[in-house]
């Protein structure tokens, strides 16, 4: 009797836990225990536990295991409802678009890249340009050698540029990663359908889904940047991960067409078939590239971008697993589902454990980034000063500081315009600016255009009484900038930093009192 009344109390408190959860969020997806789905608690947290061990800087994850929600984390100040930079996730975006696109019979795989762009020709047009298809740029097969995307995006014409460079292997033959290749699906689809692959998708993709808010970075030429620039919300990237683990079927409707769902990821050539396979068992960038995908170890295919956003479909677990993080080792992140969560889930149910459910859930609640901690205080020593900085590459002629109830707010103005950013003492403090944060296409012509003003958490605290440390991080994107103020008199130093170089001083402004 006591063991029938111990059990009914443990199923009465996951059943009461799964009710929490539900009443903490809403979401998308059906809410279950781990464990009903086969999903040990357990795992789950020893992947939390590793992950903040890790060198990967986690901002959120979404599990999902026979299309049900059974874990799902934010590390504060990243939240559920912002949206996240996808960098190159956004390729598979762009790759739906053209299987939408070929399905209504605007496009097929076998047109011919040049005959979309008759205005942007060279004037010799080469055998293997000509030979171009829509089939090869979609599986990183353009035949151009070095990757052409950083001379394309410096340029004002993007796919005038693309189409003058060389191609010196056959298209079809030899996989190399081609960012601007999947800018120029981009400006396929606009150019077949007159519209933007954003707005393209609206009613195709994102509306059954659910999916709102999402915006896109755009050309000099106004189409979406295709290779990188969308952004959306985590759980979005795990229903774009549901829909194609379901062949395209979402809610008992065909959202996009079984047929492309499949085609779409399964490999079409190897990344470097020459490779010891040693290697390739180690690695999850040489098990072949499908349309805008990468497949991996483990029968299993991913959506993948710079600095760790992933999208992770699982077909033999039946389990999606998308994660936002900055990384300097995507391997390593991504070798942590390995580890951790592979082995976690199991065929059919496991017995209920509402003990590790309840500190599963408790790991969750506190998952956070921790501002910076005060060690010392100097604010009446800054406040209300500006300061006139020298020339500097960042274009910023002067800086002020004014301090007032643990808030810091600094006003940075440069030739064209003001930001004045917030940081809290200790804490997290939101804010909403138009200044470019760090971003890895910083050098494109027109980067960043199109988005709205991008969300910040600034923090700052003193490391002595001279030196000021103010972190802003842009929680719409990976990154972080961080701003060490030496002050000495009258004088002023700052070493910049971002966080995608780990600690390199990316440049140093020096001003003076005014």
């Amino acid at each position: 009797m006591h063991c029938q009344k111990s059990v009914f109390i443990l199923l009465l408190l996951s059943f009461l836990i799964c009710i929490g959860i539900s009443a903490q969020k809403t979401s998308a997806f059906q809410v279950s225990a781990p464990e009903a789905q086969g999903v040990s608690s357990a795992g789950i947290l020893n992947f939390l536990d590793a992950a903040t061990k890790s060198k990967t800087e986690f901002h959120s994850f979404v599990f999902l295991r026979h299309g049900k929600l059974v874990a799902e984390g934010w590390w504060n100040p990243y939240s559920p409802t912002l949206k996240h930079t996808l960098y190159s996730t956004s390729k598979s975006f762009t790759a739906a678009a053209v299987g939408f696109a070929i399905s209504e019979k605007k496009l097929s795989l076998d047109d011919k890249v040049i005959s979309l762009f008759p205005d942007d020709l060279p004037a010799t047009i080469s055998p293997n340009l000509a030979a171009l298809t829509v089939k090869d740029v979609l599986e990183m097969s353009d035949g151009q050698d070095p990757d052409p995307t950083a001379r394309v995006v410096t340029t004002t014409n993007w796919a005038k540029t693309f189409l003058a460079l060389p191609i010196p292997n056959k298209p079809g033959t030899k996989f190399l990663y081609n960012s601007a290749g999947t800018y120029m699906l981009s400006a396929i689809v606009q150019k077949v359908t007159g519209q933007k692959v954003i707005d393209y998708l609206k009613p195709r993709l994102f509306d059954p889904l659910g999916i709102t808010g999402m915006d896109w970075e755009v050309s000099p030429q106004g189409a979406n940047t295709g290779g990188w620039g969308l952004r959306l919300k985590t759980e979005d990237m795990a229903k774009f991960g549901q829909l194609y683990l379901q062949k395209g079927m979402w809610k008992g409707k065909q959202i996009i067409p079984a047929a492309w769902a499949e085609e779409a990821t399964t490999m079409k050539i190897m990344q470097d078939p020459d490779a010891p396979q040693a290697k390739k068992d180690s690695s999850d960038w040489l098990q072949g590239y499908c349309y805008q995908m990468w497949r991996c170890r483990h029968n299993a295919v991913r959506a993948d971008g710079a600095f760790g956003q992933y999208i992770i479909m699982m077909p033999d677990e039946d389990a999606v697993i998308a994660i936002t993080a900055e990384t300097p080792d995507m391997q390593e992140e991504i070798n942590l589902v390995w580890q951790y969560l592979l082995p976690a889930m199991h065929d059919g149910t496991l017995p209920a454990d509402a003990a590790t459910d309840t500190k599963l859930q408790a790991a969750i609640a506190k998952l956070a980034l921790a501002p910076p901690a005060t060690t010392a205080t100097a604010a009446a020593s800054i406040n209300g000063k500006t300061f006139a900085m020298q020339p500097n590459a960042f274009k910023i002629n002067s800086i002020s500081f004014a301090v007032k109830n643990g808030v810091c707010m600094v006003d940075i103005k440069n030739d064209t315009a003001n930001y004045t950013l917030p940081f809290g003492e200790g804490k997290w403090q939101a804010g909403t600016t138009l200044m470019h944060g760090p971003y890895l296409l910083t050098g494109a012509v027109a980067t960043l255009t199109g988005l709205p003003a991008f969300k910040t958490a600034g923090s700052y605290d003193w490391k002595d009484a001279q030196i000021l440390e103010l972190v802003l991080r842009y929680i719409e994107s990976p990154h972080t900038e961080t701003l060490l103020c030496h002050f000495d008199g009258n004088n002023i130093s700052i070493d910049v930093k971002n966080s995608y170089e780990y600690g390199k001083v990316a440049a140093v402004l020096k001003g003076e009192a005014k």
